[in-house]
């Protein structure tokens, strides 16, 4: 049996962040709901230290692709509707 791993990484605006505490209640708030809702693995993965930016990543592995993709895109839907947040990019990749 094979398994499948997909990756969907994610670069976010968060204009309304003066602070890297504002960042983070996004952040937080945007990695725990993808987590509890889909079952997938979160990481705050670049610009960790500046408060208007941030890169995160999501994976998931499952036993078909086409099961993997749709997770991964319900989760990019989720992060293209946090209103305080813009998202700039979306990638993903299938392993």
């Amino acid at each position: 049996m094979q398994a499948r791993v997909g990756l969907l990484v994610i670069d976010l605006l968060i204009p309304g962040a003066t602070t890297l505490k504002d960042k983070r209640q996004v952040v937080r708030s945007l990695l725990d709901r993808a987590a509890a809702r889909f079952n997938v693995s979160v990481a705050e993965i670049d610009h960790l230290e500046r408060h208007g930016r941030a890169t995160l990543a999501f994976t998931c592995v499952g036993k078909d692709v086409a099961r993997v993709r749709r997770v991964l895109e319900a989760v990019r839907q989720l992060a293209e509707g946090e209103p305080r947040a813009e998202l700039v990019e979306a990638s993903v990749e299938l392993f």
